[in-house]
This record gives C-alpha cells, structure tokens and sequence, in this order.
C-alpha cells in the first residue's frame, strides 16, 4: 500500500474548505436565533443542510475522498467550540429546538455525503469487485 503525498495546491484547497467551513459555522450559529416579530425564523439552518454536505463532497472531489470528513469534523468542532464557549464565554449556541435542528439539518447529510463519497471511492479501487 503505497500513500500519496498530497500537491501543494490540494493542501491549499484543503485549507480553503476548512475556513469556509468555519466562516458559516459561525455565521450559522450567529443567525440561528433570528426572529421577524415574535416568529423564530432559522433560515441558518437551510444553509447549514445545503453548505455542509456541499462542503463535504467537493472536498472529496477536489482534495481527496479520504480527506472529506475534514469539513464535517472542522463544522462540528466550531459549532460546539465555538457555540459553548464564544467570545468572553458567551453560550452562542442557543438553548432551544433550533439547536438541535441546525445539528440535525447540517450533521447528518454531511454525515450522509461523507459515507457516501467514501463509498464510491472504495468501489473504484483497484482490485475491487
């Protein structure tokens, strides 16, 4: 089994993706407790279910699809780091359901396009069925 060394410009891509992926992270959480009136409108969430899987799949297209979870742990590191314990020690992570559905809408189809990109990749090897 031979590793490939990765090119500089697939380290810079790679790079890429995990600071977009922080920027909407926090975006995300930061937009996730808006309201129009006294009606909760968590329009993140929508961006988090569509960026997060996006993110996910290029990177395995374009970096390589061992490297794809790289987005979904760096998403999952900031939303909690960074959402129990912002700035000053401030909870940014709202207490409420729309937590829970950013977590769910975001997690679990980038979860699903992790395993499935991950798949695809095994079913190309060489050697395999």
């Amino acid at each position: 089994m031979t590793v490939e060394r990765l090119t500089t410009g697939q380290v810079l891509l790679l790079v890429l993706l995990a600071l977009d992926t922080v920027v909407l992270a926090i975006v995300e959480l930061f937009f996730l407790p808006l309201r129009i009136g006294v009606v909760p409108v968590p329009v993140t969430v929508l961006v988090g279910a569509v960026t997060t899987p996006w993110l996910v799949a290029t990177t395995g297209k374009l970096v390589r699809p061992g490297l794809s979870w790289v987005p979904l742990a760096v998403w999952v590191v900031v939303v909690f780091g960074f959402g129990l314990l912002g700035p000053g020690g401030d909870v940014v992570l709202i207490q409420d359901w729309r937590a829970l559905v950013l977590l769910g809408a975001s997690a679990l189809p980038g979860a699903l396009a992790l395993g499935g990109g991950l798949g695809q990749a095994a079913g190309r090897k060489p050697g395999r069925g």
